[in-house]
């Protein structure tokens, strides 16, 4: 499977829209559906750490990110929480909208490393599906990649070894971020993987026997990534060919 965000000859829109914005998705709508919404895009900052969204609040705004990533957090008893799915340049959070939901499902935290987005007020958003059915439909393929990126999260706790979950998730990330090395501590590989860290420990020290990752200092580098697509199996591409099949496959 290719690096799902490391062809910008494939993923990247082109001309003016490609000029207006890192996000991938926005560059691969229709020039008239981007129209409407670029006078009403606002670039902002976010930090790593920083909650966009809090379950149970109002979807005010949906945001378009351009090298941050969110990470979608469930929580159980409020204590317990876990991640089910991340978002980067290749998409948008605030995808509950289109399915008749205002309130935010999840938390949405900004993960690995410092960033911006584009953000969107709800009503311009829903708005503007409502006047064309190209934008939602695009909209909603890409609410169908996410739905499948979670659910295989879902497959892969029940099913799979932590090694094999460990390595999908570092793909997912690597997907996203600008380098090879990414920030990800035993913290974040808690919310990832739901088990302790000196399982979290023994697991990223069996990546590095296989030469597939690096570590240090809260850090994971990618040494080889043929290596982690073998580890991760069938565990990470689905969503990822669903990506370039709906989105990029169909783009203008």
């Amino acid at each position: 499977m290719d690096h799902l965000i490391d062809e910008p000859q494939i993923i990247r829109g082109t001309g003016q829209r490609a000029a207006q914005t890192d996000n991938f998705l926005l560059q691969n709508l229709a020039p008239a559906d981007f129209a409407m919404l670029r006078p009403h895009l606002e670039r902002v900052p976010f930090r790593t750490g920083e909650a966009l969204a809090r379950a149970g609040e109002p979807i005010d705004s949906v945001c378009f990110p351009e090298g941050a990533i969110a990470g979608i957090i469930d929580a159980l008893d409020g204590d317990h929480r876990f991640a089910v799915g991340l978002v980067g340049q290749e998409g948008f959070v605030g995808w509950p909208l289109l399915l008749g939901d205002d309130i935010w499902p999840h938390d949405v935290v900004m993960r690995a490393e410092d960033g911006q987005a584009l953000r969107l007020p709800a009503r311009v958003l829903m708005e503007a599906v409502d006047r064309s059915d190209t934008l939602r439909r695009t909209l909603l393929r890409f609410t169908n990649v996410m739905m499948l990126q979670m659910s295989r999260t879902i497959v892969s706790s029940l099913a799979h070894s932590i090694e094999r979950r460990m390595a999908r998730w570092i793909l997912l990330y690597h997907d996203r971020v600008r380098a090879d090395e990414i920030c990800m501590t035993h913290e974040e590989f808690r919310l990832m993987l739901g088990v302790r860290r000196s399982s979290v420990t023994d697991a990223l020290h069996r990546l590095e026997e296989e030469q597939a990752v690096r570590t240090s200092r809260g850090r994971v580098i990618v040494a080889d990534r043929g290596k982690l697509l073998d580890l991760a199996g069938d565990t990470y591409g689905r969503a990822e060919r669903e990506y370039r099949r709906l989105i990029i496959g169909n783009a203008p």
